[in-house]
């Protein structure tokens, strides 16, 4: 059996706080090593399957607009 490396990250995030999470995501995004993307990814993750579909919509249209630029 292989590393899981979604439980991994899920572990160690469990029971942050909204404060942990803004500082998690601040951290990955100042670093900028790649090392930390599947993480972001995982936290996205998360926020996707429990989010309705007008927020969805909302993160669709950001990210669609930051690709523009």
């Amino acid at each position: 059996m292989g590393f899981n490396l979604r439980g991994a990250i899920l572990a160690n995030v469990a029971n942050s706080t909204e404060d942990d999470v803004k500082a998690t995501i601040d951290d990955a995004m100042q670093s900028g090593e790649e090392k930390m993307l599947p993480g972001l990814g995982v936290l996205f993750e998360v926020y996707w399957k429990q989010a309705d579909e007008e927020s969805r919509q909302q993160v669709i249209s950001s990210i669609s607009q930051g690709l523009q630029r």
